[in-house]
């Protein structure tokens, strides 16, 4: 009873803390371009651990040790896959993103896109905002699963009650601050989620890493094997290439690509692009850490059963911590949660009012007729991804993959190819987020030979493909276009 009283009275003290920091932001924002994009003032410390934190969510402390609890070392697959997608995003996209909203007016991925190809039938921005939407139910709900597990395993709570408190969590600060009051948030979440994934697998091991390689080998020498999985069997190459290409999704992540719109200049994102990695890399290595170590906890105290290793972090905490100390690195979790459902949210709402609301039923509308509507459409999508949400036996990594693989395909190939390649022109755009989107949806039915690889894999292929080719067979770029993106390139040399 006194450890809950602990750990309940540290979660509402946390929560206190990021809706303060939610009603500070409200009062900073004035208009749509403060609420969707906090005025474009972010530093280069909140836009690294803001977009590295809604990236990860609760996948990394729940997903990512309940893969390597699992598996083993064959989990580093994904995490260095996700570590070098994570460096070259802020590498290939960052500067010349920021520097082409600017130079387009543009607030929103899908108006970004309209603007850039002079699309004035708004098609490719009512698309891509469909895709946005459709796959942020998924990537949300995930969140929310997350969250019912966190309540479900620390209060013992019924899970759909523990999914709608987590839910109401999310909500509360995300509808009145806006993206600064997500940004804000997530710079203090980001650094809670790391220093938690440090200390709990150091405080839980029993020797020096050298002993949990031995006591890995001791349980099952499989899970110190890169290229078997833990019952021995090779990995195929399809498994691997599946693996390492979540890193590819990073190019097409709407909620990380504002982080770039939003930085106060380009300068910035050099030294942003080096917090996000490193913080990236630490935050990856713990998660492992904490999945291995986890097992062999498991293993040697037999004291748990557990069916659930994404629940392995939460068993670990409760086992090794004070109530007061559990408490702060359980909110951790909650940390990760809100972190992402923030930002998800808040991209999807800014998708119904900029996108649709306003380009298909109200163009004139104000900016704080636009900004009521994104307050609107976040209680919508909520209660859409809650209802989604709602099935115990949801796997927080199955949910993250479906829509990591959708983004990335739909709008990582157009993104990367209107940033470099003058000869894209509005319908080779249009071409690769639909066959983006549509490959995700019907490689993931298709199972069996080639059709097990990762669905984000033909997905990002079919797409580049699908620009190139109809860009090239459609005349290429009229000359409006061809002088925007001249304008764009010394615009990026002005900002440089």
């Amino acid at each position: 009873m006194e450890n809950s009283f602990a750990i309940t009275t540290t979660f509402i003290v946390y929560l206190l803390v990021m809706l303060a920091i939610g009603v500070f932001a409200y009062l900073r924002t004035k208009n749509s371009t403060d609420y969707f994009l906090g005025g474009r003032t972010l530093g280069p410390w909140p836009a690294a651990l803001s977009a590295g934190a809604s990236d990860m969510s609760g996948w990394l402390l729940l997903g990512l040790p309940g893969y390597a609890y699992a598996a083993g070392i064959e989990a580093i697959w994904i995490a260095g896959g996700l570590l070098v997608g994570t460096w070259a995003n802020w590498l290939v996209s960052a500067k010349r993103l920021r520097t082409y909203s600017i130079t387009t007016e543009s607030l929103t991925i899908p108006e970004y896109f309209s603007r850039r190809f002079k699309d004035n039938s708004n098609l490719i921005q009512t698309i891509s905002a469909f895709f946005i939407l459709l796959f942020f139910l998924f990537y949300t709900s995930s969140g929310l699963v997350a969250g019912g597990k966190l309540f479900e395993t620390v209060f013992g709570l019924e899970y759909s009650t523990a999914v709608i408190i987590g839910t109401l969590c999310v909500v509360s600060y995300t509808l009145f601050g806006g993206f600064l009051a997500v940004s804000w948030t997530d710079l203090v979440q980001g650094l809670l989620m790391a220093a938690a994934l440090m200390i709990v697998p150091i405080a839980t091991m029993q020797g020096g890493f050298g002993d949990v390689v031995d006591q890995l080998e001791a349980i099952n020498p499989q899970l110190l094997t890169l290229f078997n999985n833990a019952e021995g069997q090779p990995l195929s190459a399809i498994a691997i290439i599946s693996l390492v290409a979540w890193g590819l999704g990073y190019f097409g992540q709407p909620h990380i690509l504002a982080r770039f719109k939003a930085t106060r200049s380009n300068k910035d994102l050099t030294t942003a692009r080096r917090i996000a990695v490193v913080w990236t890399g630490l935050s990856m290595l713990g998660a492992l850490m904490v999945g291995v170590v986890g097992l062999i906890y498991v293993h040697n105290t037999g004291s748990v059963s557990l069916d659930d290793g994404e629940k392995i972090f939460m068993i670990l905490v409760n086992a090794m911590f004070h109530p007061v100390v559990a408490g702060i690195l359980l909110a951790a979790i909650l940390a990760a949660i809100m972190s992402t459902a923030d930002s998800q949210l808040l991209v999807s709402s800014s998708a119904l009012a900029e996108d649709f609301y306003k380009q298909v039923f109200k163009k004139d509308a104000s900016s704080d007729e636009i900004v009521m509507v994104g307050r609107i459409a976040v209680i919508v999508i909520s209660l859409i991804a809650l209802f989604l949400a709602m099935s115990p036996d949801s796997s927080v990594l199955g949910l993250v993959s479906y829509a990591w693989a959708g983004f990335g395909a739909a709008f990582g190939p157009a993104m990367v190819l209107s940033l470099y390649w003058a000869g894209m022109n509005r319908n080779g755009a249009l071409a690769g987020i639909i066959v983006g989107g549509v490959t995700i949806v019907v490689w993931k039915q298709l199972t069996g030979g080639w059709f097990d690889m990762y669905e984000i894999v033909p997905g990002i292929i079919f797409s580049t493909i699908a620009i190139v080719v109809v860009s090239m067979v459609t005349g290429g770029p009229n000359q409006e276009v061809q002088q925007l993106h001249k304008d764009f390139e010394k615009k990026l040399v002005e900002l440089d």
